[in-house]
């Protein structure tokens, strides 16, 4: 799985990317979330409030319920805002 990190959740991170192998037990967005946590206080940090970082999964916006596999591309990033 490649997971992607943008802005200020790339900051407390600590990298822009990343190939991980999670455990079969990840299924969704909401477990990877958890999973990448225990990784590390940097991931803890970076990924702190699910409500606040937003997720796509293959470029498409996702909830923490939405699947997630293998072969997947998956983004953090902050809220975007327009003006």
């Amino acid at each position: 799985m490649k997971i992607l990190y943008f802005a200020w959740v790339r900051e407390k991170a600590g990298m822009a990317e990343e190939e991980v192998s999670p455990p079969d037990s990840v299924s969704d967005v909401g477990t990877l979330i958890e999973w990448l946590r225990s990784r590390g206080d940097n991931y803890a940090d970076a990924l702190y409030d699910s409500d606040v970082v937003k997720v796509a999964v293959n470029q498409d916006y996702a909830n923490l319920d939405y699947p997630v596999k293998d072969s997947d591309e998956v983004a953090f990033f902050p809220p975007v805002t327009g003006g």
